[in-house]
């Protein structure tokens, strides 16, 4: 049993009348994020490369676009708070990414980053998205990286949110530890209590108004978690060497959150570095979550970045 609402057809849903619409109001109006009162909020569906993905749709069409990609573990639900924050300016797209959220497990169990950037790829053809921001996190900003270095992509610009070429193998570690052992829960509290211990940035509120959207009810009554589970990597590195981003023209933005485990300040200084037009902007109050830990942190972060690029 799903514990959340979303399009089971290729007929979009409106989730503005939603009670998970209410619940991510109160959650903006308690972290102070200011939002357009007459929001446009899409759940839908659409089939690319032979795979059925989810997304939500925010803003109105003709805006300039924007791209979210979640990192591991999570959903498109994981940018709810920006992409409501970001509705009133921009077209924004936030997807499930393949084995994550709403979105098909792969039958191949090819979750490789390769399958992931042709998937955003495809995506971007699909919905006709033109010269795009793409903002992505973790496992999403090295998709966001690897559709830059190829060169497929006509976009704006990239952001990368605590994410890079060099990653702490320590930090990894932690990451991959918290998710295999956070599969499958007899009781939601007890999932809650965890996740507290572990995002010590969010409230147990505003914690509790999210977990919805990454698990589900099995039959033998218990709650599990979305993502496919059958083949979940533990990268060491990002796949991508430093080397290679060298060549990479586009304007990218790196966000990192200041008390982050997964990108250290000086791995973080060298990808910028290493970037012909790279800036990096910190953020207090945040760890590798960068954009959930301190919402309004990240806002203001990308909001320069966001302006020049329009």
């Amino acid at each position: 049993m799903f514990l959340n609402a979303f399009a089971d057809t290729l007929e979009p849903l409106n989730m503005v009348d939603s009670a998970e619409f209410a619940s991510l109001l109160q959650s903006a109006a308690d972290l102070g994020i200011p939002h357009s009162a007459h929001a446009r909020y899409l759940s839908r569906q659409t089939v690319v490369r032979g795979l059925r993905f989810h997304f939500l749709e925010w803003g109105e069409p003709g805006a300039p676009a924007v791209l979210l990609l979640h990192g591991g573990n999570q959903s498109a639900h994981s940018w709810d708070l920006v992409s409501l924050h970001l509705s009133d300016r921009f077209h924004v797209f936030a997807l499930d990414q393949r084995g994550h959220g709403d979105s098909e497990w792969s039958r191949e169990l090819d979750y490789s980053l390769e399958a992931r950037v042709e998937d955003a790829l495809a995506f971007i053809a699909d919905q006709h998205l033109e010269r795009p921001i793409v903002i992505g996190h973790s496992m999403g900003g090295m998709v966001t990286l690897g559709m830059a270095l190829s060169g497929r992509v006509d976009a704006k610009g990239f952001v990368l949110v605590d994410v890079g070429p060099e990653l702490s193998a320590a930090g990894v570690e932690v990451v991959h530890n918290f998710v295999t052992h956070n599969v499958e829960f007899d009781d939601l509290d007890v999932f809650l209590d965890n996740v507290v211990k572990y995002d010590r940035f969010r409230s147990r509120a505003h914690i509790a108004r999210t977990v919805k959207y990454n698990l589900l009810q099995r039959s033998d009554g218990k709650y599990v978690s979305k993502v496919d589970h059958r083949r979940l990597p533990n990268p060491s590195t990002s796949g991508i060497a430093l080397e290679e981003v060298k060549g990479l023209s586009d304007p990218v933005l790196l966000v990192r959150g200041a008390e982050s485990n997964i990108l250290e300040p000086e791995a973080a200084e060298r990808f910028v570095a290493a970037l012909p037009r790279g800036k990096l902007v910190t953020v207090a109050n945040a760890g590798h979550n960068v954009h959930g830990a301190n919402t309004p942190g990240f806002l203001e972060a990308i909001a320069p970045f966001l302006a020049e690029l329009r």
